[in-house]
């Protein structure tokens, strides 16, 4: 499983807060980009999905 960014759904005008609770720091954030996921690192906990107020994050397909 890997997890979405619907990067349409993120404001970009501020540092992203669940970059932070990201356990494995699979989040990665350019500025005030909408937050990139690296794969190779997510362990799709959900943390980010339930953390973010926008929705910008969701479940993706296996890979």
């Amino acid at each position: 499983m890997s997890v979405n960014v619907e990067k349409f759904r993120c404001p970009s005008n501020h540092k992203c807060p669940s970059v932070k609770v990201c356990p494995t720091g699979a989040l990665v954030q350019k500025g005030f980009d909408a937050p990139d996921v690296i794969d190779d690192l997510c362990i799709n906990c959900g943390k980010c999905i339930r953390f973010c107020p926008h929705g910008v994050f969701s479940k993706g397909d296996a890979k």
